[in-house]
C-alpha cells in the first residue's frame, strides 16, 4: 500500500506547489511510482511545476466519477514513473463528492508507491477534500511571521481533525534575512510547533524552470532547491538525511 501525502499551506505564496512537484519528481527520479493530483480546483498550476502542461487534461473527477481508469493518467516524459491528474475546472470544490474521491485515492495507493495531493492554500473546501483522506502531511511555510502564524493554525486544525503525521517544510529561506532579524529555523519550528521535514533555500531556478515549463530537476539538477527536494524525498522514504542550515 502506497503512502498518501497532502501538501498544504496556510497562505498563498509559500511555494507549496513547487515543493510538491520537486519532491514528487525526486522520488520518480529514484524509480518510485508516484501520482500527483492537483486539488486546487479553479486555480490549478501543478502541471507547470511538473513540466506537464502539454500532457493532457485528465482530471481526478474524470477518474473518480466519469469512468476513466487510473492507467489513463498522463505519464511524465522525463520521469516515466510519475503520473498526474489535474483539477477539474467545471465544478467547485464545495460541489465535489468526497466519497468517490476517497475511493480513487484508495485505488491509487494500491497502484503507486506515493500519492501527493497538492491542496489549495488556506482551509476552505479544497483543503478539506485533500486532507480528509490523507494520513501524512507536508505543511509548507515561508520564514516570515505571518506565514509561520498561518502554518501554526493549519497544524492546529489538522491536529483537531485527528491528523498526527504533520511535518513542516520551510521554503524560500533567505539566510541573510534570517541573520538580520536574528532568527533561526529552530525558532520557526518552535513558533509553529511542528517537526521539520526540510529546508529549501530561496532559489531563482525554481521560477525560471516554471517559466520554461520544465521540472526543476531537469532544468537545474544541481541547484540548491533541487538538492533540498532530493533530501526531503529521502526523508519521506524513512532514510537518514541530515538537515543542513539549522
Amino acid at each position: 500500500m502506497g503512502e498518501l501525502y497532502a501538501v498544504v499551506s496556510g497562505k498563498g505564496g509559500t511555494g507549496k506547489t513547487s515543493v510538491c512537484a520537486g519532491i514528487a519528481t525526486a522520488l520518480a527520479e529514484g524509480g518510485k511510482r508516484v501520482l500527483c493530483i492537483d486539488c486546487d480546483v479553479g486555480l490549478r498550476n501543478l502541471d507547470i511545476s511538473l513540466g506537464m502542461s502539454d500532457s493532457g487534461n485528465l482530471s481526478f473527477l474524470d477518474v473518480s466519477e466519469f469512468g476513466y481508469d487510473l492507467k489513463n493518467a498522463p505519464h511524465h516524459g522525463i520521469f516515466p514513473t510519475l503520473s498526474f491528474l489535474t483539477a477539474p475546472m467545471n465544478r467547485s470544490a464545495e460541489d465535489i463528492d468526497p466519497a468517490p474521491f476517497t475511493e480513487l485515492l484508495h485505488r491509487a495507493r494500491e497502484e503507486f508507491d506515493f500519492v501527493f495531493l497538492d491542496a489549495p492554500a488556506g482551509v476552505d473546501a479544497g483543503f478539506r477534500l485533500a486532507t480528509t483522506a490523507a494520513d501524512q502531511f507536508l505543511l509548507v511555510t515561508g520564514a516570515g511571521p505571518a506565514a509561520v502564524r498561518d502554518a501554526a493554525r493549519v497544524g492546529e486544525l489538522l491536529e483537531l481533525a485527528g491528523k498526527r503525521n504533520v511535518r513542516m517544510v520551510v521554503n524560500r529561506v533567505d539566510k541573510s534575512m534570517l541573520s538580520t532579524v536574528r532568527m533561526t529555523v529552530d525558532d520557526i519550528m518552535d513558533a509553529a510547533g511542528l517537526p521539520l521535514a526540510g529546508i529549501v533555500l530561496e532559489d531563482p531556478h525554481v521560477t525560471l524552470a516554471a517559466a520554461f515549463s520544465l521540472p526543476l530537476l531537469q532544468y537545474a539538477s544541481r541547484c540548491d532547491a533541487a538538492k533540498a527536494y532530493r533530501r526531503i524525498a529521502a526523508r519521506v522514504q524513512g532514510l537518514y538525511c541530515p538537515i543542513p542550515f539549522r
